[in-house]
């Protein structure tokens, strides 16, 4: 027996180590479920798959190669057949929480892929430490569906942290509503009233749609939609489409829009259109006791009063006419600076013919 063999067994004699102790081996061999570490000591250490790391989808062999250095703790110095038990992924996971209590501290935005999807929220791993994060802050609208978040890597900061409680809560909703305030801040400051700018339609609802103008909302009521009359937004309007919207009023943090573009504005041609004694065409398109009004072009109604209806007595609109309907009248009054205008369907009719005397 060589001297150097002889001190080499006497170091192994002495040697010793406990549960708990971190070791550092090399890889002496890798199988489908165990690494085996030479980490210096009279028997070898094992590491399981299932101690290696929490994803099931791992493959051993891929991971990990003969020749690599790791450092792993003791789980059990003697498992009954003289191996030493060894855990790398809690000692990762310690690390991981150090590291996350660091993150928790300074509130540094992590990243990291979601590896786990569940009805409550979302789970991530930095460094083999698991961080919860809840469906509620997960985004800054409410998600019922979080599958699409699937693998799909995150930033987040730590809003909780106890490891002993194994509560580490990540909140992904606190980046995403500062991200919106800067981009707030930095479209209110280059906007102004009578800008015209373009968004994207968020939401649809039966008083107007909220614009996504990049950074804040608008919203367009559903009198500002155009210069003529909408009776139904969703009718006009679908979830995504890219509208032009001009900035009507800022009033704080609230943008209202307008789509009656004043170039656009329909009265600005009306005195040459509907002078008084031209015969125009329009709609009915609402009647009350004392007339019905028409519209004559988008944005344009005429009163014609029930007077000017027929020749004949009308008790009331309704009774002759009905919305919709595509009536002929002349204009008898043009008021461009009021914006109104009176029709006659009495004054396109022919003259009662004169009775004829009757003689015996």
């Amino acid at each position: 027996m060589s001297e150097l063999s002889f001190e080499q067994m006497l170091e192994d004699s002495v040697k010793t180590i406990r549960n708990g102790e971190i070791v550092q081996g090399t890889v002496i061999d890798v199988k489908e479920d165990e690494i085996i570490l030479n980490i210096g000591y009279k028997a070898d250490g094992i590491i399981t798959k299932n101690e290696y790391s929490n994803d099931s989808s791992l493959v051993l062999t891929d991971a990990v190669k003969v020749g690599d250095t790791m450092e792993a703790k003791v789980l059990k110095v003697n498992d009954g057949e003289g191996q030493v038990i060894l855990t790398y992924k809690r000692l990762a996971a310690e690390k991981g929480n150090k590291r996350l209590e660091a993150a928790f501290e300074s509130q540094e935005v992590l990243k990291a892929p979601v590896t786990q999807v569940l009805d409550g929220g979302l789970c991530v791993n930095i460094d083999e430490a698991r961080v919860f994060i809840p469906a509620s802050l997960v985004s800054d609208t409410y998600e019922k569906d979080l599958s699409k978040y699937a693998d799909q890597e995150i930033e987040f900061v730590i809003t909780e942290f106890n490891p002993r409680r194994r509560r580490i809560i990540g909140n992904r909703k606190q980046l995403l509503l500062a991200e919106k305030a800067e981009k707030q801040k930095e479209l209110m400051e280059k906007i102004n009233v009578g800008d015209v700018v373009t968004g994207t339609v968020k939401n649809v609802t039966d008083f107007g749609a909220f614009i996504d103008l990049g950074g804040a909302d608008g919203l367009l009521h559903i009198s500002e939609m155009s210069w003529g009359r909408v009776e139904n937004p969703k009718k006009v309007f679908n979830v995504g489409d890219e509208v032009k919207v001009m900035i009507k009023e800022i009033n704080g943090d609230k943008i209202a829009l307008s789509m009656k573009f004043p170039e656009e504005n329909p009265w600005l041609t009306a005195a040459e259109k509907f002078a008084v004694g031209n015969v125009v065409t329009g709609k009915v398109a609402r009647m009350t006791d004392f007339g019905a009004f028409v519209e004559l072009a988008p944005g344009i109604d005429a009163l014609l009063h029930v007077s000017q209806i027929s020749r004949e007595h009308v008790a009331k609109p309704s009774d002759v006419l009905s919305i919709g309907q595509e009536i002929e009248a002349k204009v008898v009054d043009f008021n461009g600076e009021d914006k109104k205008i009176s029709l006659s369907m009495k004054a396109l009719e022919a003259p009662a013919q004169a009775e004829e005397d009757t003689e015996a």
